[in-house]
């Protein structure tokens, strides 16, 4: 299986910085336009530059990973990555609908890519590393080719700026769906369409962040609400599991009991004078 790509990510970094990255990108570009008798030099500009950085052979192979690279993703080796990854042939960037793009700077020119998101669930599953922290990322990316003095592209370079992380902004609005829509039956597909994140990843990130699985949350919910409708009395235990969308005769009020240690009725006493 070959390995997906170390992404194009939208991160935290503010304008300023992109923009003195950027001018040390036309920098770095102008300093290597024909670095046949300067590669050593090349390899350690690219190692040491601060942003993560990807270098690939004109087959679309990959040939080098920066620190900074392996850094933001936490990648143990480069060995996982070069000459096991092919840009140009990596599902993830065809799903993207940036090959096209890509194919440009392979044939010699400057590409510009915005706002593409990460495959952060391939790359756990790919480089065994642990991006649940991160929730969605997302990158702009500039990939320009480096020539020959005969205007062949000798390597093609990625650089990567990560603009923005959506990792607690997933999970708010997970919790806050959740909170509004109480009522209705628990729908995971629902909840991670208003989090943008896939059912799966959204329930690894929400019970390692929030300490309960997504469920049991809007279990939770769902239970303080029985609470505040039994203490209404002009509802009977039953109503009050009506007003709540559930039927006491149900299992709900077992789950109640479980988690309140009180049946609905004791509940409801335990409030009375």
């Amino acid at each position: 299986m070959k390995n997906q790509m170390p992404g194009f990510l939208e991160g935290t970094n503010p304008l300023g910085e992109i923009n003195e990255a950027e001018s040390r990108l036309e920098k770095l570009k102008a300093s290597f336009l024909n670095i046949s008798d300067k590669e050593e030099l090349f390899f350690k500009i690219i190692e040491f530059f601060p942003y993560p950085i990807q270098v690939y052979s004109p087959e679309g192979t990959s040939i080098m990973v920066n620190s900074a690279l392996l850094d933001e993703f936490e990648i143990s080796s480069r060995d996982m990555v070069i000459g096991r990854y092919n840009i140009l042939k990596d599902p993830e960037v065809i799903k993207a609908g940036i090959l096209e793009q890509l194919q440009r700077a392979f044939n010699g020119e400057v590409v510009h890519l915005k706002n593409v998101k990460v495959p952060l669930e391939s790359f756990e599953e790919l480089y065994k590393t642990d991006c649940y922290h991160i929730g969605a990322a997302y990158q702009d990316g500039t990939v320009f080719p480096i020539l020959d003095e005969n205007k062949n592209v000798l390597y093609v370079v990625v650089l990567m700026f990560t603009r923005k992380y959506k990792g607690k902004e997933s999970i708010i609005d997970a919790q806050e769906y959740l909170k509004k829509n109480w009522i209705k039956d628990f729908d995971i597909d629902e909840v991670s369409r208003a989090a943008n994140l896939s059912p799966s990843y959204l329930s690894r990130l929400f019970k390692k962040e929030v300490g309960v699985t997504l469920y049991n949350y809007y279990l939770n919910i769902k239970i303080e609400k029985i609470k505040e409708k039994l203490l209404d009395p002009n509802l009977s235990v039953s109503q009050a599991f009506a007003a709540c969308g559930l039927d006491y005769n149900g299992s709900f009020a077992k789950l109640f009991k479980k988690n309140v240690g009180l049946t609905p009725s004791e509940y409801r006493k335990s409030f009375e004078r």
